[in-house]
């Protein structure tokens, strides 16, 4: 008897132990691929990357091989997370834009966590209006237009831009809800600056597909291609792209394997030129729209599955908008294969924000749920 009471106890704490190395991989995974991104987070230029930087695989400070700026087409080269005057320009190891929302919103959670309970705009935006007066990172449009639109009144159902961007923000949400559906729930009101339909059906994808991983034990591939056969065709169309070009990049009879540049010619070939009116063209493969990064993060989960540090080195040595990719593949990637899979050189003690935040992800509900619970 006392044997059996043992296995029973080791069971749940084996069920216990590899859902909460799921759930932290997912968040840290999020966070340590977009805080790789930050050197060359908006730099268009994967041959001036190359150049000056070689391989990424360490953190480094926004354009630090560069002057301290990158090109971010359209808008010209400058230091995208140079403090807006709150503080010093961004340093190695810290977050981007990207990277800050998902420790605002796991900050909102660890602070609901002792009466768990959907994410609600009236009590997540004093603490986001709050964390805005001292941000340093790159306060993007869809925000900026969001804040106004606070100030002046407007109904919280109605805030938000018509940005196709995506960003996800929600990489918290695994240790605090239960079910698929609160977890996407969740990734929604994250996403509150956003109101176009492709950035949320973007965000809604990797939330499910990261969720499927952790609960369901399915690899990256398999969730990917379970959620996009109950997904809209628009997701289906996307997808496909995306699973099609990791064929084309892999296949040795292929031009494009062939190529130094495979992932960014992968990027921009399953993206079109989007004309912005400014200096010139964006390339869509590698922007933010979710047109692009949605394929593009795919391409690099998929083509990286079993290769975590591989996937988001990759992924900021292409540029573009690399930050809006980082998370969503870090994310699915860290669930895949658990937080012990971050390398030492980007863990503990050298991402900036990993013990505060640790901290704050064990006090999640189900991070100090029992088996039964789970």
């Amino acid at each position: 008897m006392f044997s059996y009471a043992l296995l029973f106890i080791s069971a749940i704490l084996c069920v216990n132990g590899e859902f909460k190395d799921k759930a932290k991989g997912a968040f840290f995974g999020a966070l340590v691929a977009d805080s790789l991104a930050l050197a060359t987070h908006y730099e268009y230029d994967a041959v001036k990357i190359n150049k000056f930087y070689g391989s990424i695989d360490e953190y480094l400070a926004p354009g630090e091989k560069t002057g301290g700026m990158t090109h971010g087409v359209g808008w010209g080269a400058r230091n995208y997370h140079s403090g807006n005057g709150n503080g010093p320009a961004k340093r190695a190891g810290e977050q981007t834009d990207y990277g800050d929302y998902n420790i605002l919103i796991l900050q909102h959670l660890a602070g609901t966590a002792k009466n768990p309970h959907p994410i609600k705009l009236k009590e997540l935006i004093p603490r986001w209006q709050k964390a805005l007066r001292k941000w340093r990172s790159w306060i993007c449009t869809q925000t900026k237009l969001t804040l106004r639109q606070v100030n002046s009144g407007t109904p919280y159902d109605k805030l938000g831009g018509n940005s196709n961007a995506m960003a996800v923000r929600s990489a918290a949400a695994f240790g605090y809800f239960k079910s698929e559906q609160e977890v996407v729930d969740a990734a929604r009101a994250a996403m509150f600056t956003h109101r176009e339909s492709t950035a949320h059906m973007g965000n809604e994808f990797f939330a499910r597909v990261t969720y499927r991983i952790i609960h369901n034990n399915l690899t990256p591939v398999e969730a990917i291609k379970k959620v996009a056969k109950s997904s809209s065709k628009w997701i289906k169309e996307k997808v496909k792209l995306a699973l099609d070009k990791v064929k084309q990049a892999q296949n040795p009879d292929d031009a494009l394997s062939k190529e130094e540049f495979v992932d960014d010619l992968a990027l921009t070939s399953m993206g079109r030129l989007w004309e912005v009116g400014k200096t010139e063209p964006i390339k869509v493969g590698k922007a933010s729209p979710t047109e692009g990064t949605l394929p593009g993060s795919v391409y690099f989960i998929v083509k990286y599955q079993d290769d975590f540090m591989g996937a988001i080195k990759s992924n900021a040595m292409v540029g573009g908008d690399n930050a809006s990719r980082a998370v969503a593949i870090g994310m699915v990637l860290g669930a895949y294969h658990g937080v012990g899979a971050i390398p030492a050189n980007l863990g503990p003690g050298k991402l900036v924000e990993w013990e505060k935040c640790d901290k704050l992800l064990n006090k999640l509900p189900l991070m100090k749920a029992s088996k039964q619970e789970l």
